[in-house]
């Protein structure tokens, strides 16, 4: 029986890491986990509970919301996409944690030691079993530091909020929808998180030791899921 283990991929937002943590999880028959999501649960969370107006976060009440678990984050697998699907609190919330409201948020809330702390304790007891596949900010250093295969995704920022444009296009349902979306206020986003993520106190992003690098910024995502196999034969193989 082929050894189970666990795989950490991480790297800079809008660089595909959700895309590829899925197929390639679907390929091999893992669970995934997109840690990305549960950040982005939080923030919502917080938004339609008043927890985070425009002057900024209202920390000790979301903190107390954390500490007495009013925030639960599951997945559901959804038939018809084959990929799970983010619930908050029992709700769907897959569309609403992914618009740009709450990408404008996610890093400041992501940078606090509480939450940090409680969906690090959460992602943790997810992969106790191994074979699983998980995607975020410090997968292969905070979170699985002993990972078996630590993949560090990156591509440029222009490249990144392109991508990011496309995607938000694709999704958007009326025309006033698309015309609320600007490419330069996606790219100020991307690099501002990267700012943020790569400058937090708490598990900043940053590339493991032992980590091997994706620069996705010409690849496909055919390109990139043959890489990824490749890659996860030749260390299962050695394990």
């Amino acid at each position: 029986m082929e050894k189970k283990i666990i795989i950490a991929i991480d790297g800079h937002s809008s660089c595909g890491k959700s895309t590829m943590a899925k197929q390639l999880a679907k390929e091999i028959g893992y669970v995934y986990v997109d840690t990305g999501a549960m950040y982005r649960a939080v923030t919502l969370y917080a938004m339609q509970n008043g927890l985070y107006p425009d002057e900024g976060i209202k920390e000790e009440e979301l903190k107390t919301a954390v500490d007495s678990k009013k925030i639960q984050i599951s997945f559901k697998f959804n038939p018809t996409t084959g990929r799970p699907d983010t619930y908050l609190n029992g709700n769907k919330v897959e569309d609403e944690i992914r618009q740009m409201d709450v990408s404008n948020r996610v890093s400041p809330i992501a940078a606090l030691p509480f939450v940090r702390a409680l969906l690090t304790e959460q992602q943790q007891a997810m992969g106790k079993e191994k074979g699983i596949v998980m995607d975020g900010r410090d997968i292969g250093t905070a979170v699985f530091p002993q990972a078996e295969m630590k993949v560090f995704v990156t591509a440029s920022a222009k490249v990144r909020a392109q991508r990011r444009y496309d995607e938000l296009m694709g999704k958007a349902k009326t025309e006033e929808e698309k015309a609320a979306l600007h490419f330069d206020e996606i790219l100020k986003n991307v690099e501002e998180r990267d700012y943020i993520d790569s400058h937090r106190e708490v598990a900043p992003l940053r590339q493991a030791e032992d980590a091997i690098v994706l620069d996705n910024s010409d690849m496909t995502r055919e390109e990139q899921s043959a890489w990824l196999l490749e890659k996860f034969n030749e260390i299962v193989a050695k394990c």
